[in-house]
């Protein structure tokens, strides 16, 4: 065979490789897809819903503190993870190709702000300090700690978002702090499909029903405080 064919032959070979992949520079990795909790607006608490429709029928209730959200640092990424409880339920793991747009603690603190703020002002803490110094007390502190946020599967077919909470309200006086209230809320609700997108829809309405649970509580808590 002469030099001339050789170099045709390796030629052909050399295309028909290419056409079939091989020899190739590997693939990009995919991007991962990000969520959020969408934009639809947080379902009004009943006394939220009667104070917009008659301000008579609810009154306002004083401002609120609302801390940072804490949690567990495999809890405060942005990776969306999964459980399989059928399998190994202490284990927690990943989606590949999925992620949240931001850590779920200050997707959660969003919902919550919108949650608070339909019956009071909702403040940081340097607010917070701020009002402290021109009226001479600090509004109340809700802290909250997140201690479950996963996707989690019963079996192959079956899950559910689970979103647990612990609330603490706190009074800040001269004297040091005071403990009004603790409790631990807690959500699941089924999720329409066992991939991804099938358990952010399900931690959103999770964290929603969370969400709309401490506000009541919290809500309750404050108009059983006398007044100041």
């Amino acid at each position: 065979m002469t030099l001339t064919k050789t170099t045709i032959l390796l030629g052909a070979l050399a295309v028909a490789c290419a056409l079939a992949g091989c020899g190739a520079l590997p693939d990009k990795p995919a991007r991962a897809t990000l969520y959020d909790f969408g934009a639809g607006p947080l379902p009004r608490t009943p006394a939220a819903a009667a104070s917009s429709n008659s301000p008579a029928v609810a009154t306002r209730l004083p401002p609120m503190l609302l801390s940072d959200i804490e949690a567990q640092a495999r809890l405060d990424g942005t990776q969306i993870l999964y459980r399989l409880g059928y399998s190994d339920g202490n284990e927690l793991r990943p989606y590949s190709t999925a992620r949240w747009s931001m850590p779920p603690t200050q997707l959660l603190a969003q919902r919550l702000r919108d949650g608070l703020a339909q019956r009071r002002t909702v403040l940081g803490a340097d607010e917070g300090t701020n009002i402290a110094r021109i009226e001479g007390k600090v509004p109340n502190r809700l802290r909250l700690t997140l201690e479950e946020f996963s996707h989690y599967f019963e079996s192959p077919g079956s899950s559910y978002g689970l979103v647990r909470v612990r609330a603490t309200l706190m009074n800040t006086t001269a004297a040091g702090d005071r403990v009004l209230g603790q409790r631990t809320f807690s959500a699941e609700l089924p999720a329409p499909s066992a991939d991804a997108p099938g358990g952010v829809k399900a931690l959103a309405a999770a964290s929603d029903a969370v969400v709309l649970q401490v506000v009541q509580w919290a809500d309750q808590l404050q108009q059983q405080q006398p007044p100041q």
